[in-house]
């Protein structure tokens, strides 16, 4: 996937108060930054950062942290945040070294419109296929929470069977989510496109007890 270069995409990411610049030094200590006990929830792959930051600002009393990996669309996910929204945090992290910067202290992991690798060689590097959903294990505390959004029906199949061989427990799984929920929904601006062209928007809500 390629993405249109942000010229002032460094000086966007290094004067956000929002920007993690050194997130593993918060391994394992992510309440003292947000100065509370408060449950902390990790959207992976942020893309420009709608689905991350209307959830911070709708639920104030938990904390967010948003992984992206792509500095410009870092910066365009932070240009978004009008003033500084003391629940949400934003780190650039690829998510095959999460374990590096979480130790068992993650509620709940949102994989929104999530690269399909739609080859079957790149298979393994879908972030729910089981390589990742090893990594996960030990940032998570309690029960194993997972919410996966996608229009792409071939990685929805490959993440039902993945989390379901993996020991998670599919909950609400909906196969054209816009006509199948009465919730008022926050969405991403993928889904918002994706939506404008009548594609089918697919979610599970996968759980693993502990």
């Amino acid at each position: 996937m390629r993405f249109r270069n942000v010229k002032n995409k460094e000086n966007i990411i290094n004067n956000s108060t929002s920007f993690i610049k050194e997130p593993q030094k918060y391994r394992g200590k992510w309440h003292t930054l947000f100065s509370n006990n408060n449950k902390i929830c990790v959207e992976i792959g942020i893309g420009k950062g709608k689905f991350i930051i209307e959830h911070a600002k709708k639920y104030p009393d938990i904390n967010f942290i948003g992984i992206e990996k792509f500095d410009s669309v870092l910066a365009r996910a932070l240009e978004k945040l009008e003033k500084k929204q003391p629940n949400l945090y934003i780190i650039r992290l690829d998510a095959k070294d999460i374990e590096e910067v979480f130790d068992h202290e993650i509620e709940q992991i949102y994989l929104n419109f999530s690269d399909p690798w739609p080859k079957k060689r790149h298979a393994k590097r879908r972030l729910t296929a089981h390589e990742f959903l090893k990594r996960y294990d030990s940032i998570f505390c309690g029960e194993k929470k997972i919410c996966f959004r996608t229009d792409n029906m071939t990685l929805f199949e490959f993440s039902l069977e993945s989390l379901s061989t993996y020991g998670y427990i599919l909950k609400d799984i909906k196969l054209d989510l816009h006509n199948e929920t009465e919730e008022d929904l926050i969405t991403t601006e993928y889904e918002d496109k994706f939506v404008k062209l009548k594609n089918n928007i697919y979610e599970v809500k996968a759980y693993k007890k502990e």
